[in-house]
């Protein structure tokens, strides 16, 4: 008998320690959470010192890069795979190459990068922004991922910073970052991302108007009411600065589609009907993204995506839009390719 409340105590004892350790995390990981204002100005960097004219003709190019770690090699647990750590260091480096070759290939004058690591364990703390602006672009970073540890799953994410890069060979004005609505509560939205805009300034010259470049990373995994949120905020901030004879392209990622979509399979993860009053472009040619539940080269039936776009204002003329079948081997995402006119008026 003594034997067994003896136990009954070093039990005891053990599971107090685990919810206690658990509580001290839980408290050091809620002070350390990522509060990002409503509104905040981000530098610009880099070169850039071409000047922007109403009626010049530029390419855009938008891609979703999965953080370097999304290769043709990867599955990932959130969307129906097993993998955390989908990538060694030596395949991050090789998926950057890739991703920067396309870059240097294409040459856009401007382009948004969604899912770019500045600092995380899931790639090997490698500084991607710097790998993937090309020279003779100024930078622009809004963080939309910053957690000091993400304790799940098993293994964890662990320390996260990432977020939105918007490259121009225009010299920008300015950038700031704007939150967007987060749908997550306490304690879920610690390890989620607190997503935004990340709106660069270009002046064009000979006029008091602006290219407003709005790069864009809608919510992905709730149960839709923040992406529905995050699409009214975006289509407002559109519509008013249309209204000032602004010109606007906005492209990303908006884990959305502009047609009801049907699964290959039960219980892959689904994009929503993208239901916002602009026109959203997305092009028809290939698909912009494929499902992460198991490798693309292990997988003979295969869920595809097109869920990456642009809006553009009026004022912008639409010349073409593809997309970059680059196979998936670099990222889970192909790139998507715009050439527009501003329109003298």
């Amino acid at each position: 008998m003594k034997t067994v409340k003896k136990l009954l105590k070093i039990l005891l004892a053990v599971v107090l320690g685990v919810v206690l350790l658990a509580g001290i995390g839980l408290g050091v990981l809620t002070a350390a959470e990522f509060r990002p204002a409503d509104t905040e100005a981000v530098p610009v960097e880099g070169e850039a010192v071409r000047t922007l004219k109403a009626g010049d003709t530029l390419t855009v190019l938008s891609w979703n890069v999965g953080y370097g770690a999304l290769g043709d090699n990867a599955d990932f647990f959130m969307d129906g795979g097993t993998m955390v750590q989908t990538a060694d260091e030596n395949r991050v480096k090789a998926n950057l190459d890739g991703i920067r070759a396309v870059l240097q290939r294409e040459a856009p004058e401007l382009y948004y990068l969604q899912e770019v690591d500045l600092d995380s364990d899931r790639s090997w703390h490698i500084d991607e922004k710097t790998t993937l602006t090309l020279g003779g672009h100024a930078a622009c970073t809004a963080v939309n991922y910053r957690a000091l540890y993400v304790p799940y799953p098993i293994p964890p994410i662990g320390h996260v910073e990432s977020g939105l890069v918007t490259c121009s060979a225009f010299r920008p004005a300015s950038a700031e970052r704007l939150s967007l609505p987060c749908p997550f509560t306490w304690p879920v939205r610690l390890g989620q991302l607190k997503r935004c805009l990340l709106v660069t300034r270009i002046p064009v010259e000979g006029t008091d108007r602006e290219l407003v470049a709005v790069n864009l990373h809608l919510e992905a995994y709730d149960d839709g009411s923040g992406k529905a949120a995050q699409s009214r905020v975006l289509s407002a901030f559109l519509q008013a600065e249309a209204a000032k004879g602004n010109y606007v392209i906005a492209g990303g990622d908006f884990n959305q589609t502009t047609q009801p979509f049907t699964a290959l399979r039960p219980g892959l993860w689904e994009p929503a009907l993208l239901e916002i009053p602009e026109t959203v472009h997305m092009p028809e040619n290939a698909p912009t993204c494929r499902s992460l539940d198991q490798p693309l080269s292990d997988a003979p039936d295969f869920q595809f995506y097109t869920i990456d776009g642009f809006i553009v204002s009026d004022n912008v003329e639409l010349l073409t839009l593809e997309t970059l079948d680059e196979g998936f081997r670099c990222a889970d995402h192909n790139p998507v390719r715009l050439t527009v006119r501003l329109r003298e008026e």
